[in-house]
């Protein structure tokens, strides 16, 4: 039914929305303007399902852009996933959706209610340049009381023991954090790509080729990706358009 290259299928990623409260200098994605829109609820955890129902998924993922600026979005996803058995229901956040707490405190309840069971929270020198501490801190605080596992998952330039201007503020910001006892995680290397290359390029080397850690293998792909627009990355096709079945079904069709 399906190519051997589409074997190892085992995760699921939605980029909810490209919009962002965030205008950082490292993001791949560059500025974000003029991004509107997001996935829609119904036709993702359609697709959750009919995937399910032929791969074995471990883990699910929701990013952005700013994936909390749709959170009913994020809850229908994350919970038709536990529904489904898969076990890592993962969010990747940079806390900053509303300034409201009644509105954060309702959010993080609404995360835990859905089943989100590993939240990525980052922070760090880049994404504290335009997104203010104090809302990120409250939201932080409100899951750890929701009991939601949490970690803090800042981005790091050059290597994580660089000692650069922008680690060293890094290090600052996560500080703030140590009263919370949140686990910092690897992060992740900034990697030369959008906004990165066009404002961070003397801390890259341009005579080594870079590849993108986020890249899958077309001939042994492990991740079906969905955009905000609802086409599925290294598949022709969109499942605003076509089951996402079919569009499984006709990878590398004929090859």
């Amino acid at each position: 039914m399906f190519h051997d290259y589409l074997k190892n299928i085992e995760r699921i990623e939605f980029a909810v929305t490209m919009m962002c409260t965030g205008r950082c200098r490292h993001c791949s994605e560059g500025d974000h303007i003029n991004c509107k829109g997001h996935i829609d609820g119904d036709v993702a955890t359609d697709a959750v399902r009919k995937i399910c129902s032929h791969f074995k998924i471990k883990s699910l993922m929701t990013f952005g852009g700013e994936p909390l600026l749709y959170p009913e979005v994020i809850f229908a996803i994350h919970d038709t996933a536990r529904e489904m058995g898969i076990e890592d229901r993962q969010l990747i956040t940079n806390g900053f959706f509303s300034r409201s707490s009644e509105k954060i405190s309702e959010v993080a309840e609404g995360l835990a209610r859905s089943g989100v069971n590993d939240l990525l929270l980052s922070v760090d020198a880049f994404h504290q340049e335009t997104i203010p501490l104090e809302p990120v801190m409250f939201f932080a605080e409100s899951v750890v009381k929701e009991g939601i596992p949490l970690e803090l998952s800042p981005a790091w330039l050059v290597s994580r023991e660089d000692n650069n201007p922008y680690n060293n503020r890094t290090r600052e910001i996560i500080d703030k954090f140590s009263h919370l006892g949140i686990p910092v995680g690897q992060g992740n290397i900034i990697f030369p790509e959008g906004n990165a290359l066009k404002y961070l390029s003397e801390y890259f080397d341009n005579d080594v080729e870079a590849s993108s850690p986020y890249d899958d293998d077309p001939t042994d792909v492990r991740s079906i990706s969905i955009s905000p627009d609802g086409s599925v990355d290294l598949m022709d096709g969109n499942i605003y358009e076509t089951d996402i079945i079919e569009l499984l079904q006709n990878y590398m069709k004929g090859s």
